[in-house]
């Protein structure tokens, strides 16, 4: 599988990681012991979203690669207390890095996190293959993060069946309007499914972060379902800024690590969010 046209080298080359991953996992573990697992768990935690219109996402991430290293550690008992510790907070989900190789994560963390997380936990990779999704859930996902960018019609198509079928959400990233007509289309096509549509801000040439991209592109974002603001959330002002514009979640994760106290920044983006949730003439 090649990732759909226009996308950078960055996502090319974690592309290229993530299918030797998927290959040394196919070979490691019989798709059966997989499923196994996953029916050994409790059924999937259900993505609850606020009445009062908006909703903190909040991800575990212990490195990136415009910021590098973003925690002293990056460990199971980490992941687990930072799972307890939002959660706690008010997050309405978690998301976990799964990537190692740019972003410090594992499989163990998500593993973690799900064990003591009191709400849905969603695998954030670029996964490339359903037998990924499936991973995710035998390791206590409730949803997953597709990039549409990397995915073809047919990979994507069996990743969200995959997803549909173990009870999993699944959350669309877009980068840019191209994004978001073919994530409108796969949500037309799919009702019910528990789907969700996020807009990353970061520009995928230089990585940078480009703060006005969720307000351009807020006129595209699909109607009837929920979309989430993805990158350079860090105050009570964006999470303001980005529920006015319509989106109904904001996925904070850097910000997190570098708060002296992680909790009060969700609630207060909790806060400021539904405030100006409240305002908005008609939802999205």
């Amino acid at each position: 599988m090649k990732a759909a046209s226009g996308s950078s080298d960055f996502l090319a080359v974690m592309a290229r990681t993530s299918r030797r991953r998927w290959k040394k996992l196919a070979v490691r573990v019989p798709r059966s012991e997989l499923e196994a697992r996953a029916r050994a768990l409790p059924p999937p935690l259900p993505l609850r979203t606020s009445a009062q219109g908006f909703d903190v996402i909040a991800e575990i991430k212990f490195a990136s690669p415009s910021s590098g290293a973003l925690a002293h550690e990056a460990t199971v008992g980490q992941a687990a207390r930072l799972a307890r510790s939002y959660s706690v907070a008010g997050a309405a989900a978690l998301s976990v890095l799964t990537e190692p190789r740019r972003f410090a994560g594992s499989i163990a963390h998500l593993c973690a996190a799900s064990r003591w997380s009191r709400v849905p936990v969603l695998r954030k990779d670029f996964l490339v293959d359903a037998l990924q999704v499936l991973e995710a859930r035998a390791a206590g996902a409730s949803g997953v993060l597709l990039v549409l960018r990397l995915l073809d019609a047919a990979h994507l198509d069996a990743m969200l069946d995959e997803a549909s079928t173990l009870g999993l959400f699944a959350l669309l990233e877009a980068f840019d309007e191209r994004d978001l007509e073919r994530a409108a289309a796969v949500v037309a096509a799919r009702p019910g499914q528990g789907l969700l549509v996020g807009v990353n801000a970061r520009d995928l040439a230089t990585l940078a972060v480009d703060p006005a991209r969720h307000r351009v592109l807020a006129p595209a974002l699909p109607r009837g379902v929920p979309c989430v603001a993805e990158s350079g959330l860090a105050s009570p002002d964006d999470a303001r800024a980005v529920a006015a514009a319509g989106y109904r979640l904001a996925l904070v994760g850097s910000a997190l690590q570098r708060a002296p106290d992680a909790n009060s920044l969700i609630v207060e983006m909790i806060a400021a969010g539904r405030a100006a949730a409240s305002t908005r003439s008609v939802a999205p």
